[in-house]
């Protein structure tokens, strides 16, 4: 089983939107791939239990079947931060709880397994930890998604930064363009290529419709499809 993490310059730059069409993508190559959404703060009730919108189009987007549970194990109703969640609801999040989440999903027979992180890269699960402190500990390889605003620049390369100062291995970014009225998007795109030391995997342009992956060959590379 190939497996990556998803993660973001910061919230709402499309992450979940990636990660379905990196999902489609996968499959476009005859093999099954599984989404994980290990933490999701936002939900609503339905079928008898809380499930969070970006978990459902994860599990909408995969060919392995699994139970809702499996894919988003750690779920809230309060759309804010999940640590402050959690401790609303009396629960607490550890990096043990995560890795037996992991371990369950991984005993599928996916070929590829895509987890979607929460919020942006320094998250905080709990008191003491971050969601990277787990990304780390699981050995896993990273695809960032920049949000293309006013401010991506600075979100990207401080992202890039710390993640170089863990020792996390960041195979790419993808750039997503989430603002249609932003100035001077394919400048920035530039600016960020000449900037951050990982490759450049695809383009996602905005749009209301169809949703499109303007593929570069480095991504079947990065996601070992060839």
């Amino acid at each position: 089983m190939k497996q990556f993490f998803i993660t973001g310059t910061d919230t709402e730059v499309g992450k979940t939107h990636i990660s379905c069409l990196l999902l489609k993508f996968i499959q476009n190559y005859g093999h099954r791939a599984l989404g994980f959404k290990p933490i999701a703060a936002g939900a609503e009730e339905a079928f008898g239990q809380w499930v969070n919108d970006d978990a459902l189009s994860l599990l909408e987007s995969s060919n392995v079947n699994v139970p809702y549970n499996t894919v988003n194990p750690f779920v809230f109703a309060e759309p804010i931060a999940p640590h402050i969640a959690a401790k609303n609801t009396g629960k607490t999040i550890t990096l043990a709880s995560l890795s037996a989440s992991y371990r369950a999903i991984k005993a599928t027979d996916a070929d590829y397994l895509l987890t979607e992180g929460a919020g942006g890269w320094a998250l905080p699960i709990n008191d003491t930890d971050y969601l990277y402190d787990w990304v780390k500990a699981e050995n896993l390889p990273v695809i960032l998604v920049v949000g293309l605003k006013l401010g991506c620049l600075n979100h990207a390369l401080l992202t890039q930064a710390h993640m170089q100062q863990l020792g996390i291995n960041c195979v790419g970014w993808i750039a997503n363009h989430i603002d249609n009225t932003m100035l001077e998007q394919q400048a920035n795109i530039a600016s960020l290529k000449e900037r951050l030391t990982m490759p450049l995997l695809a383009i996602a342009p905005y749009a209301d419709e169809q949703a499109k992956l303007q593929v570069h060959d480095v991504l079947l590379d990065a996601l070992k499809l060839r």
